[in-house]
């Protein structure tokens, strides 16, 4: 085996199928004097699956990272050689470690990728949306308001957005998101590389119709801005008014908003809500 040089390395693993697990990591990951993973279980199986012995393995996640950071510097400072994996794919994206690659950086401590699978990079790849420009925002927050703010500090950007979603908050993240964006391509991208892999290739205005729930790791493209012609607002003002007295009692008026948004394109529900609400109409 090989000398390890004293560094931390960054080292992407398979999203789901092994073979994509490359030969030079497996050489590091059996080199090095500890392997910081997200799940030590996981990561002893996957070492065991590519007959690695890893000499020590050690948690690092989200709840203990702190901890194991200073450990780890200690370490390296010692001259030890380590390796940082997460579950799956490109360690830092979506995924601890970045406290600790700044630190590394900081004090002078060689930091190396080892380069190789990337859920947004695979999905890009594949989906059949525009690839350039695009932005990852990793999983988006958890609460209504989080995920609404975060969207709109995006929703100008020019290219595609790409984020990583649990299939329990998946419908939730998208009605936001339809909310925000107004009509754009979307791509939900399932199990990739693994045997179920799936694209499901729809629009943002649509999802609403998708399954409650999409079982497996999802990562979700919405496509860019569309090049739409904004009706005046003397339309909209019209379409407001033309709504019918029973469904104006019946529904909320944002959720009358977001339906007339349907038929307004280039305009948000935020905009028509305005309008709903001045007294011209």
């Amino acid at each position: 085996m090989p000398l390890i040089s004293s560094r931390l390395w960054v080292v992407a693993t398979p999203l789901g199928n092994p073979g994509d697990f490359s030969p030079r990591a497996r050489e590091i990951l059996a080199g090095v004097d500890a392997i910081l993973a997200e799940d030590t279980r996981r990561a002893a199986r996957l070492c065991a699956g590519h007959g690695i012995l890893p000499r020590r393995l050690l948690s690092f996640f989200e709840h203990n990272e702190e901890k194991r950071t200073e450990e780890a510097l200690r370490l390296l400072k010692e001259g030890r050689s380590l390796a940082l994996i997460s579950d799956a794919g490109t360690p830092l994206l979506a995924d601890p470690g970045y406290r600790l690659v700044r630190a590394c950086r900081r004090g002078g401590i060689a930091v190396s990728p080892l380069p190789g699978p990337s859920a947004p990079a695979a999905a890009l790849s594949a989906a059949g949306i525009p690839p350039l420009p695009y932005t990852f925002l990793g999983f988006p927050p958890r609460d209504a308001a989080g995920r609404k703010a975060l969207f709109t500090a995006f929703a100008a950007m020019p290219g595609s957005l790409v984020f990583f979603e649990r299939r329990d908050r998946l419908r939730a993240s998208l009605a936001v998101a339809r909310e925000i964006f107004g009509p754009r391509e979307l791509a939900i991208c399932r199990e990739l590389t693994k045997t179920h892999e799936e694209f499901i290739l729809t629009r943002l205005e649509r999802a609403a119709e998708l399954p409650e729930e999409l079982p497996g790791e999802l990562t979700i493209i919405i496509g860019p801005p569309e090049s739409v012609e904004r009706p005046p607002e003397r339309e909209i003002r019209r379409l407001i008014a033309a709504v019918p007295a029973e469904e104006r009692r019946r529904l909320k008026p944002r959720e009358l908003a977001r339906r007339l948004r349907d038929t307004a394109p280039g305009w948000s529900v935020k905009e028509i809500y305005a309008l709903m609400a001045d007294k011209k109409n």
